[in-house]
């Protein structure tokens, strides 16, 4: 049964190692393997273990860290929708997005946001976001990657 929990310090070796592996197993078709690289590639470092702690949660599967998602409370900012190669396309991701939704309204958001990687936008729109324009995310290494932003209004809880 899966399950979600708040992600701790001890959850981002799982969470450095499925960004990674996600990203190469699903983004491969929509960008150079040289940008995906440069995106996900390298060293886990303290500052990673710092914003898993404090912002991350962790879909569980028998045990197993089986996807990540991320929300900032503070402007609504959805991130680091990842689920392992092994357990894609068993709906981890869409549970994860429904439970940072309801969070989101919990914590009285109206708006939520995200920048999607072309291979996740038609995902996000089966989930009621919307948006179609593609813009330009950079990373935090100042890599540029193509992206769809997109917006979701939410119910309040």
């Amino acid at each position: 049964m899966l399950t979600i929990r708040k992600a701790g310090c001890d959850d981002a070796v799982d969470a450095w190692d499925i960004r990674k592996t996600s990203v190469h197993a699903a983004c491969a078709e929509h960008y150079s393997e040289a940008a995906l690289s440069g995106w996900v590639d390298g060293v886990l470092t303290d500052k990673w273990v710092s914003v898993v702690a404090r912002d991350f949660y962790v879909a569980i599967d028998e045990e197993l860290v089986v996807g990540t998602g991320m929300l900032t409370v503070e402007n609504g900012q959805v991130d680091a929708i990842f689920v392992r190669p092994s357990h894609m396309g068993r709906g981890i991701g869409r549970t994860m997005l429904r439970f940072l939704e309801a969070l989101a309204a919990e914590h009285g958001l109206v708006e939520m946001r995200l920048d999607a990687t072309l291979n996740a936008a038609p995902f996000y729109r089966s989930c009621g976001w919307t948006g179609d324009s593609i813009s330009t995310y950079r990373t935090s290494r100042g890599l540029e990657l193509a992206c769809v932003p997109m917006s979701k209004y939410i119910a309040l809880a």
